[in-house]
């Protein structure tokens, strides 16, 4: 059985993300998409909602399983799951050298776990969760995310911003 991990943050996840996913989850087995938590970073979404959203969008693939991993490097938690492939997707130059590094690193590491690198068509190579972030308020907003992201998303950004704006 091969097994796989895809692992980001998914703050939040965009259909670039599901698009890597519905493609990984028809070449292997078993896909654990993985929500990587670094205590560094500051995220929009709460653990729960991103795992709740990625559940939502993937409910039609039984070979997936959502988790979340912190404190640890991807390939050390593949490992520890048993996976054989880590699955990273690829939009430019700038992630090529960077996965690239990454890659070469992780075999440093462990030379069973092989990267699979899958490269998004051009339609979402400009999609990224921090480009979404940043669309996310402003009027009209809404008509413009619901192009990057999959309706649950939309839906808790819109319910997310709808409470920060009876704060204020």
């Amino acid at each position: 059985m091969k097994k796989a991990v895809y692992a980001g943050s998914f703050d939040p996840v965009t259909n670039g993300h599901l698009w890597i996913i519905q493609q990984a989850a028809t070449l292997f087995d078993s896909l654990i998409i993985a929500i990587g938590e670094n205590f560094e970073k500051r995220y929009n979404l709460s653990l729960q909602d991103r795992i709740d959203l990625l559940k939502a969008v993937t409910k039609d693939f039984p070979n997936i399983e959502i988790t979340c991993f912190k404190n640890e490097y991807l390939v050390n938690y593949a490992k520890r799951v048993n996976a054989e492939f880590i699955v990273r997707g690829i939009r430019n130059s700038t992630d090529y050298e960077y996965e690239r590094s990454m890659r070469y690193v992780n075999s440093d590491l462990c030379k069973e776990i092989n990267t699979i690198f899958l490269m998004p068509p051009r339609n979402y190579v400009e999609v990224s969760s921090s480009m979404v972030k940043s669309l996310v308020g402003s009027t009209g907003w809404e008509d413009i995310v619901e192009k990057y992201v999959p309706q649950p998303v939309l839906v808790k950004l819109r319910d997310l911003c709808n409470l920060n704006h009876h704060k204020s």
